[in-house]
């Protein structure tokens, strides 16, 4: 998300460690989460080489926006223009995102106790036994595509079902895909051998 911050609303994000800002609409201070409840836990500041603009490094107590979504930065400009060369380049991302934000929007909703429509994800975050069992059948039946005579088209759509339960798991634990795309970065200079290695 994004904010204005005058002097006060920095003294205050520096001695409460929560992020706050300043409204201009209104002239007062306000902290992120006084009315969600989704306080953002402020560890550290950053000022650009400029000294006017500052980055709030910290951790969400839930969504930073007020949709519900993991955060406010989930439109993309270039589909909203239509440029096909950039979708196509962003389109894997983009629909991963727009997966997570959607998620997350079904578990803010029943955090807020609001829209309680019938919704398979919003059915298994509420059961963890369920979500997990789907996990092992969907992994099972991916494996299965292999087997000879499976066409490649049922391998990606058994991925697809696999991917979303596992992106309801990490919602459920509270895990954003940015984190699970972390750890996958860092392995990039390892060796697979290796890296199996390193955890023991």
């Amino acid at each position: 998300m994004q904010g204005f911050a005058n002097r006060e609303a920095l003294a205050s994000t520096i001695s409460s460690k929560k992020a706050t800002f300043y409204s201009r609409s209104r002239s007062s201070l306000w902290t992120k989460g006084e009315s969600s409840r989704n306080f953002i836990d402020v560890f550290d500041i950053f000022l650009d080489c400029d000294r006017d603009s500052i980055i709030y490094l910290g951790k969400p107590h839930g969504p930073a926006c007020h949709t519900g979504a993991e955060t406010c930065y989930y439109t993309s400009i270039f589909d909203i223009i239509g440029d096909s060369q950039a979708n196509k380049e962003q389109l894997a991302s983009t629909t991963l995102y727009a997966l997570e934000n959607t998620i997350s929007k079904r578990k803010h909703e029943i955090e807020m106790e609001v829209n309680l429509k019938p919704s398979w994800t919003r059915k298994l975050l509420l059961d963890d036994e369920l979500l997990c069992s789907k996990i092992r059948e969907e992994a099972d039946e991916l494996t299965r595509t292999l087997l000879p005579g499976e066409d490649s088209s049922r391998t990606a759509s058994e991925m697809g079902d696999l991917l979303y339960h596992a992106m309801v798991l990490l919602r459920a634990k509270g895990v954003r895909f940015e984190e699970v795309l972390e750890v996958l970065r860092k392995r990039f200079s390892l060796s697979g051998i290796e890296e199996k290695n390193n955890r023991s």
